[in-house]
């Protein structure tokens, strides 16, 4: 019984370990698909190099920032002005749909390059970006299937169970 338990608690935790990214590897597919065509860790590109961001700003100003850079511009946010004044007035894109958890994921990627020093970050054109959103791909979420394939595995089994026992039901 004892091994059935255990056996039982690990492959929970296998389960679910598997389908949370860690917050650098989605801070580094975030950054990839939302701010590399500007910006680079170690280098200044359209944007300002992000190397040590976190040291600079607050997370919640980073936060408010990336959400919607010309609120705070017109709020009147001294660095916010600073900034898109140092940068020929390009505007930053709204990232309105990136929650908090996101961005801090991001810049928690940002760390993590400015301390190997590697300048990783690809320069994209405009036109090659991708989209705002990160479609499902069988080759980086084969953890995500794989709880969907088990999900539906078990709820097969479970009807078959059902079917079976109302079968029993029926000739007893």
């Amino acid at each position: 019984m004892k091994i059935k338990f255990i056996f039982f608690n690990l492959l929970l935790l296998v389960a679910f370990s598997a389908i949370a990214a860690p917050p650098v590897e989605e801070g580094k597919t975030i950054f990839s698909a939302r701010c590399a065509a500007c910006h680079n860790v170690n280098k200044i590109l359209t944007g300002p190099a992000l190397a040590g961001v976190n040291e600079r700003h607050s997370i919640d100003w980073i936060i408010s920032f990336v959400k919607s850079s010309q609120t705070m511009v017109k709020s009147g946010d001294k660095e916010a002005i600073a900034l898109f004044e140092k940068f020929n007035k390009i505007q930053m894109p709204d990232h309105q749909d990136l929650t908090p958890d996101n961005i801090k994921n991001v810049v928690e990627y940002i760390k993590s390059e400015a301390k190997t020093g590697e300048e990783k970050a690809p320069f994209a054109k405009p036109s090659k970006l991708r989209p705002n959103y990160t479609p499902l791909s069988l080759t980086k979420d084969a953890s995500l299937f794989i709880g969907y394939l088990g999900v539906v595995a078990l709820l097969i089994m479970v009807l078959l169970f059902a079917v079976q026992l109302k079968q029993y039901e029926r000739n007893s």
